[in-house]
């Protein structure tokens, strides 16, 4: 709802407009952090935003092009140590470190924003319609949905990758493929949140008194249900990008992702490395797995934090934590020892005795 009630001095209730600013997600939880939860929420931005800028400007940051191996008629070799031509070194493909690197950031945000696009759609779609409608439809996508869950999400995400790519990874098709393998990991859980949404705001009066006056079907389920069903999706969206990013780099490291003349990819970067460990080239396999853990640090920070911060208990728990002691206000027409009787503390009455004497 984007319209607030704030009660006047007289008593009456009057209705106010919330600014925008608290009611954006990430900015309105910014607002109400504090302490910790703010610092870890401000380095999980800081983290996810320099990923974003480095995949949105990778044709402007990176040297080279993810598959070239050589520049101005030079060619790199294979497995150059760290110098001028290649700041990060190059790989046993004679690729340049840095531009994969940069490069495979770009591939990395595709991938996590095809799949979570495709997630909460489909997602969202089933949920709304099997927890507003419930009966046969509802058990029936719940059995299908417990089933998803059943199998391990990187071995079906590996199944459904096969069964779309048929071992031809290009650009476009490798990242469609896997962000459609990955849709298949996310929707139960997109489905499992609305539908429970769902089935608690129906049985709200609102939605009661708008069937009972005539409100079609699809403007109750648009304008009532899911407005109102949608206030835990940026938290699953932050949690469900730092999963996809693992996923997407497990399907590379596995020689399932996109090869390498079609995208830069770090985890299938880290499956070609493997062997350089052992000989004590270092370049080849530190800094893409660098890159995947600063992203999924970055986004899954930013998740918790959100989640935490979504919580009124943990909320009020930190703040409660903080609040300043009570301070009592004297009257400055009070006397010295009027003022400290009245700021001590009051105890129990004294007990007198017969003749009127404290005991």
């Amino acid at each position: 709802m984007t319209d607030a009630t704030t009660p006047t001095p007289t008593g009456a209730v009057s209705d106010r407009k919330v600014p925008l600013r608290d009611r954006l997600p990430v900015v309105s939880h910014l607002r109400r952090s504090v302490g910790l939860q703010r610092t870890m929420l401000v380095i999980g931005l800081i983290i996810t935003t320099v990923f974003v800028i480095t995949a949105v400007f990778a044709p402007l940051l990176a040297p080279y092009g993810f598959a070239d191996q050589d520049a101005d008629g030079v060619k790199f070799g294979t497995q150059q140590a760290p110098g001028g031509l290649n700041l990060l070194g190059t790989t046993v493909g004679g690729y340049d470190v840095l531009s994969r690197i940069i490069w495979g950031a770009q591939t990395a945000l595709l991938v996590i924003v095809c799949a979570i696009a495709f997630s909460i759609f489909l997602g969202i779609f089933l949920g709304l319609v099997g927890g507003y409608f419930g009966g046969w439809l509802d058990r029936m996508l719940v059995v299908l949905c417990d089933a998803i869950y059943a199998f391990p999400s990187l071995l079906l995400a590996i199944v459904m990758s096969i069964a779309i790519t048929r071992g031809q990874s290009t650009l476009w098709g490798g990242i469609l493929a896997t962000a459609i393998s990955i849709t298949v990991v996310f929707v139960p859980q997109y489905f499992r949140v609305i539908r429970a949404e769902v089935v608690r705001v129906k049985a709200e009066p609102f939605v009661e008194s708008a069937r009972v006056i005539g409100v079609p079907t699809a403007r109750i389920l648009l304008r009532h249900v899911l407005r109102n069903s949608t206030r835990s999706l940026p938290v699953v969206v932050t949690l469900n990008a730092s999963e996809a990013l693992l996923t997407l780099a497990g399907l590379g490291f596995l020689g399932f992702g996109i090869e390498a003349t079609a995208a830069a990819e770090w985890g299938y970067d880290l499956n070609r490395s493997v062997s350089d460990v052992t000989s004590g080239i270092w370049w080849t396999a530190i800094p893409p797995g660098i890159a995947i853990v600063l992203a999924v640090l970055g986004i899954t920070l930013v998740g918790e934090s959100l989640n935490d911060l979504s919580d009124p208990r943990l909320r009020t728990r930190r703040r409660a934590g903080r609040a300043p002691a009570p301070v009592t206000a004297v009257d400055p027409s009070t006397s010295p020892a009027e003022a400290s009787a009245t700021a001590a503390p009051a105890g129990p009455p004294a007990s007198t005795s017969s003749d009127g004497s404290p005991s």
